[in-house]
């Protein structure tokens, strides 16, 4: 084996990790518009949709390793009936991101 091709294998895995990364924070950030959208249109009808939007962007940020919810609610001021109906999906819903 040269030194060249036993730097290929490290290269490669920092070049991998730097695409989920930028994956990571595309997917975050289509969730997080998602959920300002949401939330911009918010009506009695729409806290529904609003509370998917909700979970989508938390189960993401999660995955990011990002565990408190306290600042989403407080920066995209997060009203208590989209909280409340976070993660509840209806049956009459489909379940589509």
């Amino acid at each position: 084996m040269t030194f060249s091709q036993s730097r290929s294998g490290p290269s490669r895995i920092v070049a991998l990790d730097y695409e989920i990364a930028q994956e990571q924070a595309s997917a975050l950030g289509r969730l997080g518009r998602a959920l300002e959208a949401a939330l911009a249109t918010l009506s009695d009808y729409e806290v529904q949709d609003a509370g998917h939007a909700l979970w989508c962007f938390m189960v993401q940020r999660e995955c990011c390793g990002l565990r408190d919810p306290r600042p989403v609610i407080r920066d995209y001021r997060i009203p208590q009936e989209v909280q409340n109906r976070m993660g509840v999906f209806s049956s009459d819903r489909p379940r589509s991101t």
